[in-house]
């Protein structure tokens, strides 16, 4: 086993915090000029998933860092003028399209792969390619139709083949219209500069790694390789080569990397308050999450309803840096309902009420309604809070 480098620099765990929230994009000013898309450089990976509550997770990234951007502004930014693609990172994502080269690894892992879950007809995968480059962008119902059957697996031949060739990186994924994804033939989508793989898998590997570790400001080998989903021992292969230093974190039982950037100055500015999505990059992993924060995050919109604790689609509060309770949303009208609210004690409460305040004004809603606090005692105190700043 080879032996790791001696750390660089011992942090503590709120150094530690701190580093990773400013690299995550939570404290200091955001810099609104960058916009919508210097938020998704800055993260390297915004992740899709179709539940939509308040908004569409990738419309809640920008949104938790920057405030009240307009949805429209937000899809614009992400899906014009070749600025991004989307592919599998951390999960399904939105990518920078600078980062086209540095997936030639994944692609050509798709393009061994033996075996798939789905057949392709004979002939299938050419003739999309062939509509495409005479009709497209087009969805996979504009290209004959997405499902055999009603039922979601059930695919039809069209997809399965316009789904592979995305894998490939043949197809791109350019935008999403009405969440359908929209295709196109890479060499028309992505830029010609970036259009090849001619990076090794060494050196995607050791990129991606370089950006992982930039985008968390700090991370465990574990960390690192969720982000982008490698495996463990790719990042062992390239790590001492990623740019990236060794620390030592205080409570962390682990060995860590940093970005020797986010090193060379303390992290100082003002906190964000605002609802997290469950997606959110900052707390994409849990052990990560638990070690940060102290804070015990799942989805739990996969859960029977019955076993759930805090909700279909509970979102963290993130205040002062700190993860102060959790908000199941939903909307009934011009009303942003909390379906469900819990708090970290009484030193919440004014937090909680400013990140649901915002977020109603976001997704225009004039009126804020909670139906159930964790904590009996603290719910009229919130309710006093909503109604002072509602008044």
């Amino acid at each position: 086993m080879t032996s790791l480098p001696r750390p660089t620099t011992d942090l503590s765990a709120e150094e530690a915090r701190r580093i990773a929230l400013r690299a995550q994009g939570f404290l200091g000013a955001p810099d609104r000029r960058a916009g919508v898309r210097g938020i998704l450089r800055h993260l390297g990976a915004v992740q899709l998933d179709t539940i939509s509550v308040l908004a569409r997770s990738h419309e809640l990234i920008p949104y938790a860092r920057l405030g009240a951007v307009s949805r429209k502004t937000v899809d614009q930014a992400y899906w014009t003028d070749t600025h991004a693609f989307e592919y599998w990172s951390h999960a399904a994502c939105i990518l920078p399209v600078e980062e086209w080269p540095h997936f030639a690894f994944r692609r050509r892992a798709y393009r061994s792969r033996p075996h798939w879950n789905h057949d392709l007809p004979d002939g299938t995968y050419d003739q999309v390619i062939k509509q495409l480059r005479t009709e497209g962008p087009l969805t996979a119902t504009e290209l004959g139709g997405a499902k055999k059957t009603s039922e979601w697996w059930d695919w039809s031949g069209t997809k399965v083949a316009v789904e592979r060739a995305l894998m490939y990186g043949e197809v791109v994924c350019t935008e999403r219209r009405g969440w359908k994804r929209v295709y196109d033939l890479a060499e028309r989508a992505v830029p010609e500069a970036l259009l090849h793989d001619e990076l090794d898998d060494t050196e995607c590997l050791r990129r991606l790694v370089g950006l992982a570790g930039k985008s968390l400001g700090v991370g465990t080998r574990a960390d690192i390789a969720d982000y982008h989903r490698l495996k463990g021992e790719q990042v062992d292969a390239v790590i001492a080569d990623s740019g990236l230093v060794p620390v030592t974190v205080e409570g962390w039982g682990k060995p860590a990397w940093a970005d020797p950037a986010a090193l060379e100055t303390p992290p100082r500015g003002r906190h964000r308050t605002t609802l997290l999505s469950p997606f959110d990059s900052l707390i994409w992993e849990r052990a990560r999450t638990e070690r940060i924060f102290g804070f015990t995050h799942r989805l739990e919109a996969y859960t029977p309803k019955p076993k759930r604790v805090y909700g279909y689609f509970a979102m963290p509060v993130l205040a002062g840096g700190r993860l102060v309770g959790r908000v199941d949303p939903a909307r009934e009208g011009r009303t942003l309902v909390a379906k469900q609210v819990t708090l970290d004690g009484a030193k919440a409460v004014p937090a909680v009420a400013q990140a649901l305040l915002e977020a109603a004004s976001w997704v225009d809603c004039t009126n804020v309604r909670v139906e159930r606090v964790d904590a009996p005692d603290l719910r009229e105190p919130l309710a006093k809070e909503l109604t002072r700043a509602l008044a």
